[in-house]
């Protein structure tokens, strides 16, 4: 039933869990996943040997609209045109059982289909995750009768960008065959940013005859002609990077297409694999509904995507998979996507935050300008780490508990790793400056302090005073800031803890927990007040803690698919996994869109994929039904029961331990 409720069952299928199979393709009804590897993503397209987009993270310019930076579609260096007897492959008449697999285990993603009774094609596309600017596109034609084939390169460019410059380059090894490469380079809209991207041909064996530049030098091209029964095995390599990552990106992306070439398909397959295999070692592993399986699977292999360890890259709230919000960074990253990542890949979520620590001069600026103390934070972070909130929207001047986001995810990876170093270095400078900003920003009011005039978590509530999710984060950001410093046997400022103690946070007389200071009850955009219990615990009564779900769970309207999950956790965390489970479902199955199951950010949205939807799903399933919860002690599980209708659930590889937690139904 609930694969019917998500999808509709003849759209999606499963193969022992990790296989996404679409079927019945509508391309005006198709919602895409990407593959990527957390520095390059393709967006999938119903249409045969397209992507919607190409994508990098972090590259980011000024264009068209608001006046503010906005991630950029990129080159394409795997466009290709394949023709069959003549006659250019698009999604006609002639194109029959049109297939696209997902293989979440692999980071893949298979199209497959006939050419009327000539041939069966398919290709398998692969953003390699041990090269991160390096993509494969493995392609095999079975001949139904004598086809002539015909292939064609052609690195494509999107309108925003300009100066395209297209070159050819043969490189000839004295030990291997000729390597022709095209190679394209443009300019991002201000010239800021240039990016390159090459492509070539992947000979195997003799199967591929001489390949010819094209005319121009804009393309390589072969043809080949297949008996009837006879197959056909040919690859397409692609290098992208910008000047963002490189001071010479068309030399670097030719050496890189170089050194994927002469690795050779098999083993570049194998490395790729193989790093997806160790990611898997983390895993969520559910019996009892393969359905909720697979689900979760899909989202655990998004994040996974759009992540990456080591690189200094944060995730926006729609990752890799399309340009909304401007591919910005917004607390989607510390309070939803990062916890998820923190126990499962704790070194994705170090990137995450090294991202944070690398903008932190630009904070203490921004502090500086807006009258404050400390560092803070942009509301919407690009790569300058300024404001990159369009003017029109309030919450660049006022959503302040962003700030206290990023030093609460800072508090938390060090409680997870335990990594004394990271915290002296990194962690406690964004404590520290953090906890400052919130003492220049609080007011004080008789016994008490205030934080007044702010955009909420809700953010339907606009300059309101004493906005409960913020005023609970300036607590916890002021406190962890002290405990950091006595670890690291320094003196903490006396001020964070005494103005935590009397930071305000008003109730109704019934004890609920008011919104804001003017709060009476209307409807909410998102989870705000129930945050104070789960992931802030500021509340940790149990029947406050239900008192306020009972009372904000109906004014929830159709926002953002994260709200759901942390009603399912605070569920699970008081002990009725029945209630958790249906909240988890209200925030996955309306928002899930054929053909794959992806996760818009709204019901009836049409912007996937929402990262941020799934981040916070897997904490419902890591810090909710699993038990998980991160202590200044490091993690531990609490008694957490799990829905009846499920036969147990194991944690794998979590933590930096690869510690195992398995939760039996009994």
């Amino acid at each position: 039933m609930a694969l019917a409720l998500c999808l509709g069952a003849s759209t999606i299928a499963q193969k022992k869990n990790w296989e996404i199979i679409a079927k019945d393709i509508v391309p005006g009804k198709y919602a895409a996943v990407t593959v990527a590897n957390g520095i390059t993503g393709f967006v999938s397209s119903p249409h045969p040997f397209q992507w919607q987009r190409v994508i990098m993270n972090g590259v980011y310019d000024v264009y068209e609209r608001d006046r503010v930076s906005h991630l950029l579609e990129t080159l394409n260096p795997l466009g290709l045109q394949v023709k069959v007897d003549g006659e250019l492959i698009t999604r006609n008449d002639q194109v029959k059982d049109y297939q696209q697999v997902l293989h979440l285990k692999e980071g893949a993603l298979t199209t497959s289909f006939t050419v009327g009774d000539k041939a069966i094609i398919s290709y398998t596309i692969y953003s390699l995750r041990h090269l991160p600017y390096v993509s494969l596109l493995d392609i095999q034609v079975k001949a139904l009768q004598k086809i002539k084939l015909e292939f064609r390169t052609a690195i494509s460019m999107p309108g925003i960008l300009n100066n395209r410059q297209q070159a050819k380059y043969e490189l000839k090894p004295p030990h291997h065959s000729a390597i022709k490469m095209t190679s394209t380079t443009a300019l991002s809209p201000t010239g800021a940013v240039q990016l390159a991207a090459s492509s070539s041909f992947m000979a195997e064996g003799k199967a591929i005859p001489e390949l010819q530049f094209g005319n121009n030098d804009q393309y390589t091209e072969f043809m080949q002609t297949l008996d009837a029964g006879k197959d056909l095995s040919v690859a397409l390599l692609g290098a992208m990077i910008s000047s963002r990552q490189n001071t010479d990106p068309l030399n670097q992306s030719q050496r890189m297409l170089a050194f994927a070439q002469l690795e050779g398909k098999q083993r570049l397959l194998d490395k790729h694999k193989a790093a997806w295999e160790k990611l898997w070692e983390s895993d969520i592993e559910l019996t009892g509904d393969d359905a909720m399986q697979l689900d979760i699977r899909q989202m655990i292999y998004h994040l996974y995507s759009f992540a990456r360890e080591g690189s200094a890259y944060s995730i926006p709230p729609m990752g890799l998979s399309n340009l909304w919000y401007s591919g910005h960074i917004f607390w989607d990253s510390e309070i939803w996507m990062f916890p998820a990542l923190l126990l499962l890949q704790p070194e994705m979520a170090r990137s995450m935050l090294e991202y944070r620590f690398e903008r932190l001069e630009a904070a203490r600026k921004n502090a500086q300008v807006n009258g404050y103390k400390g560092a803070m934070f942009p509301w919407e972070s690009a790569e300058s780490g300024f404001e990159e909130t369009p003017v029109y929207a309030l919450s660049g001047p006022f959503e302040h508990h962003i700030t206290a986001d990023i030093g609460i995810a800072a508090w938390n990876f060090y409680c997870v790793t335990r990594d004394l170093t990271w915290l002296e270095e990194k962690g406690y400078p964004l404590l520290k400056e953090t906890a400052d900003f919130w003492l220049s920003r609080v007011e004080k009011n008789g016994d008490h302090y205030d934080i007044n005039n702010v955009v909420a978590a809700d953010e339907w509530a606009e300059n309101v005073d004493n906005n409960a999710f913020t005023n609970a984060a300036a607590k916890a950001n002021l406190r962890y800031a002290a405990e950091a410093a006595r670890l690291l046997k320094k003196k903490p400022d006396q001020l964070w803890l005494e103005v935590a103690g009397k930071i305000k946070i008003e109730s109704f007389p019934d004890g609920v927990v008011k919104e804001h200071s003017r709060y009476n009850g209307e409807k909410i955009k998102q989870a705000d007040v129930n945050l104070l219990s789960y992931p802030l615990k500021e509340i940790t009564d149990n029947r406050l803690s239900l008192l306020n779900l009972e009372y904000y769970y109906p004014r929830v309207g159709d926002g953002p698919a994260m709200s759901h999950s942390v009603f399912s956790v605070i569920y699970s965390r008081i002990g009725d996994p029945e209630k958790a489970l249906t909240a988890f479902k209200e925030g996955l199955h309306p928002n899930a869109l054929p053909p794959f199951g992806v996760i818009a950010e709204t019901r009836g949205g049409t912007n996937p994929y929402f990262a941020t939807g799934a981040g916070g799903l897997l904490q419902a399933f890591l810090n909710g039904f699993g038990g998980l919860d991160i202590t200044r002690n490091g993690i531990v599980q609490l008694p957490t029961r799990l829905p009846r209708q499920w036969q147990s659930l194991r944690l794998k590889g979590i933590g930096i331990e690869k510690k195992e937690y398995l939760i039996i139904n009994k």
